[in-house]
């Protein structure tokens, strides 16, 4: 696989300054985007959040709060991100934990360009490729269930097979080659694109409000400023400044 650098934008987390402005340094020089550098686990998870970077460059061990490999595990199971491990310690005690978190590759410091870019490439085409392998299995799945009432949402989600009733879903949101489905205050992560759920799901019920979510219109319980505020979420669902009018337009007969 050939990757132009210029369209992967990266995430650093290392929580030594004189490290990270030098991986940073390093990755703009090869022509890569960076897209923050955070010192911290949880941090990383938020900015992973709120970034979907193509990748993430994450220190195994970082002093303050979560390790990298708990956050490395959120973000690979919660996000669908691929995170690539630096780490100074090759040992088999490290190495064995870290593989918990089914990192996309290694990277043991000190390190050369050569050696940081092959395994920026190499994660990239294999996460490319098992995306393409969930989604077609996904597709042949969700044939199989063509011509069944849409009382329910079968998925499949942490090589579970969940059924979900579509009357509990409150909203369901992108997340990069992954879409999250939440249902009474939990989150279903699935391989899929919010496109295709939308196909799935009836549009009498549900409607998109941003290019990034869709929420279940008889959950809603107000509109202001921009925000649909949701039963049972604490957190608004933004409203796409496109989507409003039409947001609007579907609740004044209800």
């Amino acid at each position: 696989m050939s990757v132009n650098p210029a369209a992967i934008r990266i995430l650093i987390v290392e929580d030594e300054p004189i490290i990270s402005r030098d991986i940073e340094r390093r990755l703009k020089d090869m022509g890569y985007e960076v897209t923050g550098i955070i010192r911290d686990g949880l941090g990383a998870v938020d900015r992973a959040k709120d970034d979907a970077p193509d990748v993430v460059l994450m220190d195994i061990k970082l002093k303050d709060g979560p390790s990298g490999i708990m956050a490395a595990r959120t973000i690979r199971q919660d996000l669908g991100i691929p995170v690539i491990f630096l780490t100074a310690n090759s040992d088999e005690a490290t190495v064995s934990k870290a593989r918990l978190a089914e990192p996309y590759g290694f990277v043991v410091k000190p390190f050369s360009d050569p050696a940081l870019r092959t395994a920026i490439e190499i994660a990239l085409a294999h996460f490319e490729e098992e995306m393409r392998v969930l989604r077609e299995r996904d597709r042949l799945y969700s044939l199989m269930e063509d011509g069944t009432d849409q009382e329910y949402l079968f998925v499949k989600s942490k090589g579970r097979q969940i059924r979900l009733r579509m009357r509990d879903i409150t909203f369901l949101e992108a997340l990069k080659d992954y879409v999250g489905i939440h249902v009474g205050g939990q989150r279903y992560v699935i391989h899929s694109t919010l496109q295709d759920l939308e196909a799935r799901i009836p549009a009498r019920q549900f409607m998109r409000v941003h290019r990034s979510f869709i929420v279940r219109l008889d959950k809603i319980q107000s509109v202001e400023e921009g925000q649909v505020t949701l039963e049972h979420e604490a957190k608004p669902v933004p409203i796409g400044g496109s989507y409003l009018g039409k947001v609007r337009e579907r609740l004044d007969p209800l």
